[in-house]
C-alpha cells in the first residue's frame, strides 16, 4: 500500500523565501511531487507586468535620452524588475514625469485603486541635469509565466511605442531537495524539501497553497473516470436506502459539474484554440474570459464587427470542446 505523506511544514522564512518540508513521502514520490509542483509554480501563476512603453522624445529603443544616464534599453531593463500588485483583468495605462536632477525610483509610478507598485526602490533611471526630463507612458497587463513579444497577439503597435517581454511569473525561484528518512523498517521514504522566493506581489506560503489546488483540480477532472453506480439487490429497505444514495451522488455529482463549468468559464480568451485573427475581435469588443462569451448568444456575436460567420463557428467549436455553449 501506498502511504501518504505527512503534512507540509514551513521550517524557514525569510522576507519572500519559504522552505517547505514534507516528511514521510513514499519512495519516489519525492521526485515526482517535488518536479511537479516546481513546474506549475513557474508556469501556472498569475501577475502582472510592463507590456509596453512610450517614452517622449524616443523612437525605438536603441536611442539615447538628454542628460540621462542609462540608454533606452538599459532604462526597458530596468522597467521589468519593477513589480506590480493589478486589481483587475483589464490593461492599464499609467506614467511617469520626472524633471530634473534625481534618480528615477519605481516609487515615481503613478499609481490607482487598480495599480500598485511593491518594490518602490526599484531602479529605472538617472537624471544628471536640471535641464534633464523624463517622461513615459506605461502599459500593464496581467497573465502567466513568460511571454515574448513574438507570442503576443499581432496588432499595429503605436508609433514611438516600444513593446517588452513581458515576465508575468510571480515566482523568483524554485529548487527543491530529495533525502532519505527513516519511517518504521524502512529507510529509503523521501524528505521533500521545496525553496519557493517570490517577487513580492505574493507570499510563498500563498503560492504554495495556489499550486496545491490548481493540481487538485485538474486531477479531480480525472475522477470522472471512476466506474457507475453498483447494483442494489432487491428489498424494500435496501431499495429506498439506494434511492437515497443515488440522489445525494447525483447532488454531489451536479455541484462537481457546476465547479468545473465554473473554472472552466474564468479560461482567457487567448488560451482558446482558435485563431489570432478571431482572438483579436473578441479583445477588441471587450472580451477576456470564457464566461463573457456563454452570456451571449450568437446573434449577439454576429453584431461584433469584423468578427463574422466563420468566426463564430470557431467560437462555437472550441467552446464544445469544453461542454459549453452560447446563450439559447
Amino acid at each position: 500500500m501506498i502511504t501518504l505523506p505527512n503534512k507540509p511544514k514551513i521550517i524557514e522564512q525569510k522576507g519572500n523565501q519559504a522552505i517547505f518540508e514534507i516528511e514521510a513521502c513514499y519512495p519516489g514520490y519525492g521526485m515526482t511531487l517535488g518536479n511537479t509542483f516546481r513546474r506549475v509554480l513557474l508556469s501556472s501563476l498569475p501577475g502582472a507586468a510592463i507590456t509596453g512603453v512610450k517614452i517622449k522624445g524616443v523612437q525605438h529603443e536603441f536611442s539615447t535620452i538628454p542628460y540621462v544616464t542609462e540608454d533606452v534599453v538599459q532604462i526597458i531593463l530596468n522597467l521589468k524588475q519593477v513589480r506590480f500588485k493589478l486589481h483587475t483583468d483589464q490593461l492599464v495605462k499609467t506614467s511617469l514625469k520626472i524633471k530634473g536632477e534625481k534618480k528615477v525610483k519605481a516609487k515615481d509610478i503613478k499609481t490607482s485603486s487598480e495599480l500598485e507598485v511593491v518594490n518602490d526602490d526599484a531602479h529605472i533611471a538617472t537624471l544628471t541635469n536640471k535641464k534633464a526630463s523624463l517622461e513615459m507612458e506605461i502599459e500593464i497587463e496581467s497573465g502567466l509565466g513568460y511571454l515574448p513579444v513574438e507570442k503576443r497577439k499581432k496588432g499595429k503597435i503605436e508609433i514611438g511605442k516600444i513593446a517588452m517581454d513581458a515576465i508575468f511569473s510571480p515566482i523568483r525561484k524554485v529548487t527543491y531537495s530529495i533525502e532519505d528518512m527513516r519511517v518504521g523498517e524502512r529507510t529509503d521514504y523521501d524528505r521533500l524539501r521545496i525553496n519557493i522566493e517570490t517577487d513580492g506581489t505574493i507570499t510563498p506560503k500563498d503560492a504554495f497553497l495556489k499550486t496545491t489546488q490548481i493540481l487538485v483540480d485538474h486531477y479531480n477532472i480525472f475522477m470522472f473516470l471512476k466506474e457507475g453506480k453498483k447494483k442494489v439487490k432487491p428489498g424494500v429497505d435496501k431499495k429506498k436506502k439506494a434511492v437515497s444514495k443515488i440522489k445525494s451522488n447525483q447532488a454531489k455529482k451536479a455541484a462537481k459539474d457546476k465547479k468545473i463549468k465554473e473554472d472552466i468559464a474564468k479560461i482567457k480568451i487567448e488560451d482558446l484554440k482558435i485563431s489570432s485573427r478571431t482572438i483579436g475581435v473578441l479583445d477588441s469588443a471587450g472580451f477576456k474570459t470564457v464566461a463573457g462569451l456563454v452570456r451571449k448568444s450568437k446573434k449577439d456575436l454576429e453584431n461584433i464587427e469584423g468578427l463574422g460567420d466563420k468566426g463564430i463557428v470557431e467560437i462555437k467549436r472550441a467552446l464544445g470542446k469544453f461542454g459549453l455553449t452560447l446563450k439559447s
